[in-house]
């Protein structure tokens, strides 16, 4: 079952940069509009082709199925992730085969692929009874995730379900296995000789990646299309979807760079977060420690002398732990302080 679950859009030919045709919505002219709502992928197109999906299946699986017609292909509608989605499904040999690229990692695809796997065992037993004495039967589920993102990963990675587990077990009663194969150029050099296919997509997304350095993005994809079309990579595809394809990349590629600036922007947030955090906690033992030094008569300019602090910074401290005492409250003396306070002098974290 080719599972292809995104808006019903089909590109107009030469007129694909500029006009989509939506079966619900009707036309949406101008490029912005054409980019931000498409939701195909030149991978997904690749192997809407029985052929190539049996051959990337052979491949994949040490396998050699002759006959494209015994693959299985159905679409899922109504599927519940928004932009990424399961690329490639079907049935063959009694496997619901799940697969999916992706251009960034993503930790969470077993749960994913459970909730995925899960619409489709629903619509699979959909005729049968659960309540019925008889065993019902199903195909056994194997979910792959063709990677090409720009961050360095292993050739081959299993991500489990069980590592999402907040309570770990030795022997989770819920799993979920989920391949990872690194499909950038240079990678799994072995599967790329058995399938043609995959080899001259990863080495298209190469040339794609290696011209944008150097050139807008849009005069990148286009320069490596008729590279790739005059040096026999995947001619034949490119030749006859070739605005499409353009299209397309031109926006994986700037949806790619647009996630690499919002993981960038989450960290630098996590890092300030956590400096802020690590602040807190050395403040807070500072005041124990002063806490404990007024307790037994210390002067301010023992304590500091002692800790190795400012005096003022000190003096500051005492003068508000005075107005709590004997309670020494580490949140309030360090409200007291003042946040702006606080962060023009860093305690030193030892005494």
């Amino acid at each position: 079952m080719l599972t292809i679950p995104f808006d019903r859009q089909e590109w107009l030919g030469e007129k694909a940069a500029s006009v989509i045709f939506n079966q619900t919505k009707g036309a949406v002219y101008g490029k912005k509009n054409v980019l931000r709502n498409y939701k195909d992928s030149v991978f997904r197109m690749l192997y809407r082709d029985k052929r190539e999906l049996l051959q990337l299946y052979n491949a994949l699986n040490g396998t050699d199925y002759q006959d494209p017609d015994g693959l299985e292909v159905y679409t899922l509608e109504n599927a519940i992730f928004m932009n990424v989605k399961n690329d490639v499904s079907f049935l063959l040999n009694s496997e619901l085969n799940l697969y999916e690229h992706q251009a960034s990692f993503n930790p969470n695809m077993p749960l994913r692929d459970l909730i995925y796997i899960t619409r489709q065992l629903e619509r699979y037993v959909m005729e049968e009874s659960l309540y019925s004495s008889k065993l019902i039967r199903i195909p056994a589920p194997r979910f792959v995730v063709f990677y090409n993102g720009t961050a360095n990963q292993p050739e081959r990675k299993v991500l489990k379900l069980s590592d999402a587990y907040e309570k770990k077990t030795s022997s989770p009663e819920l799993e979920l296995q989920v391949l990872m194969v690194n499909v950038n150029f240079g990678q799994n050099e072995e599967l790329m000789q058995k399938c043609r296919t995959l080899r001259d997509y990863s080495l298209y997304v190469h040339r794609v990646r290696t011209h944008a350095k150097h050139m807008p993005v849009a005069d990148a994809v286009r320069l490596a299309v008729d590279e790739c079309i005059h040096e026999n990579i995947l001619s034949d595809f490119l030749r006859t979807q070739k605005a499409e394809v353009i299209a397309m990349s031109i926006f994986e590629y700037d949806e790619e760079e647009e996630l690499k600036k919002i993981r960038r922007d989450e960290y630098e947030l996590g890092w300030e977060a956590r400096a802020m955090q690590e602040q807190e906690e050395t403040t807070h033992r500072l005041i124990q420690k002063i806490c404990k030094k007024l307790s037994k008569g210390k002067t301010v300019e023992q304590i500091a002398d002692e800790l190795e602090e400012e005096p003022a910074l000190i003096s500051r401290l005492c003068a508000i732990a005075a107005v709590h005492a004997p309670a020494c409250d580490c949140d309030q003396i360090a409200a007291g302080l003042g946040i702006s306070e606080s962060s023009e002098t860093t305690p030193s974290p030892e005494a």
